[in-house]
Parts: structure tokens; sequence; C-alpha cells
């Protein structure tokens, strides 16, 4: 077992598979699967503690276009939901409202778990406006890779000795 883990950690470590990698983890995590991109950052800064910088500003981009492909899925998913119900303008609960009423500002929160990514979606349900939506979901996202990161490198400061 700790073979196959050291090996995976080699290959992980080596920065033109490592970046790749974090990018598409973070890519997918920002999607409604329930994946963690946090431990795939954190293990390859540890094992190459230069690359902290590349490694958040590419899970950053990563995860950012993820939550702008969750933006689109609940985009078309509203169009769809149109097109079958003829319904332009149903009630909307009040979570709903409160989004509406922050706008796209309310993408900030896209960092958090559980709720960010479906956030996402229903920006886009809600056809809030894409570009600043994105915009706000890369600060969002941004300042919770450098915190995360940064956190558990002060936490773990030798790694988890592999």
């Amino acid at each position: 077992m700790y073979a196959w883990l050291e090996s995976l950690l080699a290959l992980l470590s080596l920065p033109q598979y490592g970046l790749s990698t974090v990018f598409v983890v973070a890519l997918v995590s920002a999607t409604l699967l329930p994946v963690g991109s946090e431990p795939v950052v954190f293990g390859l800064v540890t094992l190459n503690p230069e690359l902290f910088w590349p490694a958040v500003l590419v899970a950053t981009a990563g995860n950012t276009l993820g939550g702008a492909v969750s933006w689109w899925m609940g985009y078309g998913a509203e169009r769809a939901y149109e097109r079958v119900t003829h319904d332009h303008g149903a009630a909307h609960p009040r979570a709903l409202r409160w989004l509406e009423r922050f706008g796209a500002k309310a993408c900030l929160l896209s960092w958090l778990p559980v709720v960010g990514d479906p956030l996402c979606a229903v920006a886009g349900w809600l056809r809030l406006p894409f570009w600043p939506c994105v915009g706000y979901m890369a600060i969002g996202k941004l300042g919770r890779y450098v915190t995360m990161t940064a956190a558990l490198l002060w936490v773990f400061p030798g790694g988890f000795g592999f």
C-alpha cells in the first residue's frame, strides 16, 4: 500500500503532472460532483514548496472554470424547465430571493463547502450576469485556496512524512 502511495505522490510531485492534476481535480470539484481539491493542492505544495503560488493560482483557475460550467448548467436547466412548463415567473423561495437581491456578488460565497457549487448553478438558473459571477467566484476561490493551503502548511509543516 505504501509503495503505491509513494509512487503516486512522486508522480504528483513532478511539476509537469502536478499542476495539471491540480487543475483537473479543482475543475471537477467545482461541479456538482463531491470531490475535494484541497488535499491535492496541499500534497503538491508539501512536496514542492516552491509551487505554492503556481498551485494556488492553477487550482483557482480550475475551480473557477468548474464554477462557470456549473453556471452554464444552471442556465441550461432553467431554459429547459421554461420550455417544458412555460413558467416564466414562478414564485421563488426565500433563498432564491436572497440570491437575486445580492446578485453576482453572492458568488463570492462559491468557496463554501456544500452550498458553494450549487450556488453557481443557481446563479445561472437566475440568469445573473455571467462575467461578474465568474469574477466573484474567482475572488472567493482564490481566498479559500490561499487560506486553506497556508493553514494546512502551518498545521502540518512537514507534510505527512511519506
